[in-house]
């Protein structure tokens, strides 16, 4: 997947806005995925307890001296001390390889140290608490709300799925948000929030739902995806300012990145440009790549159907076109499918028709027989039973993690 190029050439007006945005719609052949895994830490022994992010480093220091994993994903960290794992694109099997090697072996340092990963999509017992000092994240902690801001930071975790744009992009586009309202009922796995129920079954998704929606919604538009996503950086509130020492300032008066055009002062850059591009979450955003984000972190067995379904639908166009014609009742159906999941019954319904459609493409794109069972399982258990995860987390009392 190729980066959007950036620099430090001056931005003179929308039409440039709308080159950039051009540019990460590019064609680019392939049907390649990426992941990125974010996990929450917990201490076996205390689940209530926060874990220094420090202590999680130690764990893990075998990982980032050098020696890395063995399936190349990067570790990273989250404000809240979340561990974020990111691999390398790659066909769906070496993809879905590559990463749970990686998986396993952060789990079993981490296990070796006390400690869980876990995947659910938002604390269910801790409150929020922000680890990382880094200028970017004090500066994003002023700009949000005062209480959905911290629990988005610390407090949330999700899996992003990458693909490439194929020669289509347009096509891809369209099909993702189409699908994301159905996606995100089917994995919603986030009910429970500081010990008890917080009303979603997605809370994950609610919490980005309370955030500045100029820069969380999904990206309004019909037809030219690439003025649709101009449109939407121009009209995003400007979050923060970088100076030349690495800091980070937050801009508070409200001013979108259209006014900041039509200001006085110097004009803005390319880079200025996208940078800004990453402070704006909506559900799919363009890289050069899809980026799906709208996605509840998943118990461990769970995150590969997370994907492979994802990608699948996406990237094959008999699978896409099913699915899509299942989904597109419901293609604005986003606060529900957070709210109920598949318990409701028009998403349940869309969703038994998307896995229906997956299962059907996964061994055209190479899907080996334990991704097949393990997609079918993950169907029956959840979707025909009109269940998200979530019900499990609901059902189950106290929450605990997988390992513990």
């Amino acid at each position: 997947m190729t980066e959007v190029a950036t620099g430090a050439a001056v931005i003179r007006g929308v039409g440039d806005v709308e080159d950039f945005a051009r540019e990460c719609f590019a064609p680019a052949p392939g049907n390649r995925v990426g992941v990125e895994l974010e996990f929450l830490v917990f201490d076996r022994a205390d689940l209530d307890a926060h874990v220094p992010v420090t202590r999680t480093r130690r764990a893990l220091a075998e990982f980032l001296d050098g020696a890395g994993l063995p399936g190349g994903s990067a570790v990273t960290f989250e404000p809240g001390g979340q561990v974020e794992l990111s691999a390398p694109p790659a066909a769906l099997p070496e993809a879905i390889r590559g990463v749970a090697a990686d998986v396993e072996a952060v789990r079993g340092a981490l296990a070796d140290a006390g400690l869980i990963l876990a995947g659910v999509g938002l604390d269910p017992v801790r409150p929020p608490l922000r680890q990382s000092r880094q200028p970017r994240y004090a500066a994003m902690a002023e700009f949000l709300d005062p209480d959905a801001g911290p629990l988005m930071m610390c407090s949330t975790a999700s899996i992003q799925v990458n693909v490439d744009l194929g020669e289509r992009p347009a096509q891809r586009w369209e099909r993702a948000h189409a699908l994301g309202p159905v996606l995100t009922a089917a994995f919603a796995n986030s009910p429970l929030c500081r010990g008890r129920p917080c009303g979603w079954m997605s809370g994950r998704q609610e919490v980005w739902e309370r955030l500045d929606r100029s820069r969380t919604a999904p990206v309004a538009g019909a037809g030219d995806p690439a003025l649709a996503w101009a449109r939407y950086l121009l009209d995003a509130r400007v979050m923060l300012r970088r100076d030349g020492d690495g800091g980070c300032r937050a801009v508070r008066d409200g001013s979108t990145f259209r006014d900041r055009l039509a200001s006085p002062g110097p004009p803005p850059t390319y880079a200025d440009l996208a940078y800004h591009a990453t402070t704006v979450f909506p559900p799919v955003r363009p890289r050069g790549w899809l980026e799906i984000r709208c996605l509840d972190a998943q118990r461990l067995a769970y995150w590969p159907v997370v994907v492979a379904v994802t990608h699948a639908l996406v990237t094959d166009d008999r699978a896409g076109d099913a699915a899509v014609a299942a989904a597109e009742p419901y293609r604005d159906a986003w606060r529900d499918a957070a709210r109920r999941g598949l318990a409701h019954p028009g998403l349940r319904r869309a969703a038994d028709a998307c896995f229906a459609a997956a299962l059907g493409a996964l061994p055209r794109l190479g899907a080996p027989g334990d991704l097949l069972a393990r997609v079918a399982a993950f169907a029956d258990r959840h979707v025909s039973t009109g269940r998200s995860p979530a019900a499990d987390l609901l059902d189950a009392g106290r929450w605990t993690p997988d390992g513990a």
